[in-house]
């Protein structure tokens, strides 16, 4: 049976809890990127030599060239907003009692989706500089969220 057959003695529905079980990876550079976040405080790129661009995140390989990525830039820990949008709900649709700034924050050509604070909608700016805010180091766990949002640099 091919995949696009239709096996007819599969159940219509499903009762119950589904017994599906995942586990995420980083992969080799998102593993790396994590750990340096982690356990440096650190924000790293990866640089493709041939088509000169510098991924934030870091990536293996260059998604122009395809070619394998293993120069490692610190890109410190300040960007730029690239745009931002303000949340007036929580994500389960209730609404939220003040709005929260979120912005896609350039760093070398790509850059980070995170949370903004200290600072008001009305004194946010395109092009403003953004500081990475950290975790403490004990707090630190590997994510994204060992960055607690970006503020005014």
């Amino acid at each position: 049976m091919s995949l696009l057959e239709k096996d007819p003695k599969a159940p219509k529905s499903w009762l119950g809890t589904l017994p599906v079980t995942s586990r995420y990876t980083y992969g080799l550079a998102g593993e790396r990127f994590f750990r340096a976040l982690k356990d440096e405080g650190r924000i790293y790129g990866t640089r493709c030599s041939r088509c000169n661009h510098l991924y934030v995140p870091a990536v293996s390989f260059c998604e122009r060239c395809l070619g394998e990525l293993d120069e490692w830039i610190d890109v410190g820990l300040i960007g730029e907003v690239h745009t931002y949008t303000l949340l007036y709900q929580n994500y389960d649709g209730t609404p939220r009692q003040s709005p929260e700034l979120i912005a896609f924050v350039r760093m070398g050509d790509g850059g980070i989706v995170h949370r903004l604070a200290e600072v008001s909608p009305d004194n946010l700016k395109i092009g403003m500089r953004v500081m990475a805010v950290l975790k403490s180091q004990e707090e630190r766990k590997g994510s994204i969220q060992d960055i607690l949002y970006f503020k005014p640099a």
